[in-house]
């Protein structure tokens, strides 16, 4: 399957009224937003989306106002991750009824599979869609590994097509490029480890923070693809704080609070996600206004 999937993509968030129902016009215009800055494609309703969240009709809901709102200008691709292989190959129909460019595939939710088991969950979802397939590998989060020897024998499924590798181990992107060479497109998952990926051949950053500030982040992509290293580098520096929040159990709360804080969203997020207080606040917002107040030059 020919796709030619590159760039930022962001885990976009999903946005909500304060009485926690869902703010389609206000996903949208964050979408809008990260688009001006030169994203090459998104994300909805991955785990910073709050996929899981969000009720079955919902999800729909989000697809279609984004499909209408982005009106073929990047790539729309919708996170799938449910309880069950069967729920999962329904929620991938649907979604290409509503008319998205394809499936971030999650492996089935709460349930640890193992190998075999894993592998099959993947198997049943590819051959339920046509759409291309960005197989997310979060062991971290998600407690199941897609190990680069298992992508190997992934490989005789033609929809998938990417590996979104949140691993949170860069050496990945090496064992990838050496087991199965170029037959995925590989998109770094972890924001704090965005250029080390990309020296090392990923095309592809499915970023967090970038809902907070696209300007730079889009530069630190950019100038990495053009191998201006140096310039890359010292921009990913000032970052890497803001990007560290990517990587905690919190990273949404974290990343809408980043935000907030920058003027581009609310914090507002379904429980059982609640709004970061005390302390564990003032050490966040010290750290997302320590980056506002000393904001490269772009």
């Amino acid at each position: 399957m020919n796709v030619d999937w590159q760039g930022v993509f962001p885990a976009a968030t999903t946005s909500f009224h304060d009485d926690l129902s869902l703010d389609l016009k206000g996903t949208t215009d964050h979408l809008e937003a990260m688009i001006e800055d030169g994203v090459t494609g998104a994300i909805m309703l991955g785990t910073v989306g709050e996929n899981n969240s969000l009720e079955y009709g919902e999800k729909l809901d989000v697809l279609r106002a984004t499909i209408e709102h982005v009106d073929g200008r990047i790539p729309v691709l919708t996170g799938v991750a449910e309880y069950t292989t069967a729920l999962a190959c329904r929620y991938a129909q649907d979604a290409r009824d509503v008319g998205v460019d394809g499936l971030m595939v999650l492996p089935a939710m709460v349930y640890k599979s193992d190998d075999r088991e894993t592998m099959a969950h993947f198997r049943a979802v590819a051959k339920a869609t046509t759409l291309p397939i960005l197989v997310y590998n979060n062991p971290v989060a998600y407690k199941v590994d897609i190990t680069p020897e298992m992508f190997a024998e992934l490989a005789d499924e033609p929809t998938l097509v990417a590996i979104k590798e949140s691993s949170e181990d860069v050496r990945r992107i090496t064992d990838l490029k050496n087991i199965v060479g170029d037959r995925y497109i590989l998109f770094c998952g972890v924001d704090d480890l965005a250029l080390e990926a990309a020296m090392l051949g990923a095309v592809g950053w499915v970023a967090g923070l970038v809902n907070a500030f696209p300007a730079e982040n889009q530069r630190v992509w950019d100038l990495a693809m053009e191998g201006r290293w140096e310039e890359a580098r010292e921009i990913y520096r000032w970052y890497t704080p803001l990007l560290h929040l990517d990587t905690d159990v919190k990273l949404v709360q974290y990343i809408k609070l980043a935000m907030a804080e920058a003027g581009v969203g609310a914090e507002t997020t379904r429980p059982p996600r609640l709004a970061i207080v005390g302390e564990e606040r003032e050490r966040v917002v010290g750290i997302i206004r320590h980056a506002l107040a000393n904001r490269p030059q772009l």
